[in-house]
């Protein structure tokens, strides 16, 4: 069982806490403001009151020995930053930071969080791809040149197999997985037939993903 810390209890910090002790997880949630801590005690493994920007109160709670520590401040860039710096000197193996915009995101790289997430930005950004390709069903931005989309196989595509189609060599892009319905077929072979209906799982570069969508 994966052991999470989740730091700042506002709307994203008490969705993403309560969301990870639904999937099983054992949840330490700490928050500076007891009344956030009283309402999401039930819901968590473990809900404490204290200020973690103060190392002390991080290292009396045995937040190293947490898999993960989730840093749901944003708006109090101070706090974000000294609580991202005492995780990484407590030396907890895996650390997610909240931002409010990129200066702040790209701060808190350099200061050592594994993975920093701006969500608002993010959910637009995928609801915009919805919204301008129909055709794609989820939109993922894994980094500045590559993106992961659920899109459903073009017409042209159907009856053929992934080898005959040859994706990787003629587009730069790699079938990752196929769903159709409750079925997924994780890392298709050459030989799978794409069906009528399948959903594709594909991975490349924001120009390669385009170009598809031209086909």
């Amino acid at each position: 069982m994966k052991s999470f810390v989740v730091i700042g209890l506002g709307r994203f910090g008490t969705r993403i806490a309560e969301k990870l002790y639904d999937m099983n997880s054992e949840v330490l949630a700490v928050d500076i403001d007891n009344e956030k801590v009283q309402q999401i005690a039930d819901n968590v493994t473990q809900a404490v009151s204290g200020d973690a920007r103060d190392i002390d109160v991080l290292r009396a709670l045995g937040v190293r020995n947490c898999d993960c520590a989730i840093v749901a401040i944003a708006s109090d860039l101070s706090s974000s930053i000294f609580i991202t710096m005492n995780l990484k000197e407590l030396d907890v193996p895996y650390i997610v930071a909240k931002a409010q915009s990129p200066m702040h995101k790209r701060i808190l790289e350099k200061l050592g969080a594994n993975s920093v997430i701006i969500p608002e930005q993010e959910m637009a950004d995928r609801v915009a791809h919805k919204l301008v390709e129909p055709n794609i069903l989820d939109f993922i931005e894994i980094s500045d040149e590559y993106s992961l989309v659920e899109e459903q196989a073009p017409d042209a595509w159907i009856n053929k197999s992934i080898k005959d189609l040859s994706v990787r060599a003629r587009l730069g892009i790699n079938i990752i997985a196929v769903k159709n319905g409750k079925d997924i077929n994780i890392a298709p072979g050459g030989d799978y037939i794409v069906r009528n209906g399948d959903v594709l799982v594909i991975i490349g570069k924001y120009e390669a993903l385009a170009k598809l969508r031209k086909r």
